[in-house]
């Protein structure tokens, strides 16, 4: 039978999602699990199991720009969307794909523009970006793949006119074997540039 919906466990669940989205959204939050679990602890409910996932987060944090942010959340996400598409013509020779917020169109105004590249050789980027005096930081991220995590190399572009734009380096054997989110499991989605234009136009 269905849970009941009016349940003190649903109620909780619910609120913690709208606080966790609230966190995100104007106290700049990133990490989805820090923000529940941050909502949680304000909510005396720092023991609960029953945690809301990043779905429920997600369409939390759609109301609450609906609500509070609507016009500026629209510019917002179209402008991040143009951003990535620039960094996406600029990396092109290596298969780039956008994913996160900016795709998703959650992106708060504390959001990175995340995009996925696809080679054999992430040295190659590193030096395609130094070519070029893009500015870069180093470092990893954990995702899944099957029922194995994975570290991977994230280059987190620190200045100049791509600055806040976050690239995941994945091989291009993980085309055929979506990664997944370390957090929740979730099969990440992603877009190449013609779907990212697409939702541009869509969005006239």
């Amino acid at each position: 039978m269905p849970g009941n919906p009016h349940s003190p466990r649903k109620q909780m669940r619910e609120r913690i999602a709208q606080l966790a989205a609230r966190l995100m959204a104007a106290d700049g939050v990133q990490d989805f699990a820090l923000a529940k679990r941050k909502a949680a602890r304000q909510l005396g409910a720092d023991d609960t199991q029953n945690l809301p996932n990043n779905t429920e987060i997600e369409q939390a944090l759609r109301d609450y720009h609906e609500l509070y942010q609507r016009d500026e959340q629209r510019v917002r996400v179209r402008e991040m969307r143009h951003q990535a598409l620039a960094v996406m013509r600029e990396l092109a020779p290596f298969d780039p794909h956008l994913t996160g917020a900016v795709l998703a169109g959650t992106a708060t105004r504390y959001s990175n523009i995340s995009l996925m590249l696809f080679t054999d050789s992430p040295k190659e980027v590193e030096l395609y970006l130094l070519n070029r005096n893009i500015p870069f930081r180093c470092g990893e991220k954990r995702y899944s793949f099957g029922d194995k995590l994975r570290s991977v190399p994230i280059l987190m572009i620190t200045g100049g006119e791509h600055e806040g734009v976050d690239v995941a380096i994945f091989s291009t054997a993980d085309l055929r074997n979506v990664p997944r989110n370390a957090g929740d499991g979730r099969p990440l989605d992603k877009a190449r540039r013609p779907e990212v234009e697409a939702l541009l136009e869509a969005d006239n």
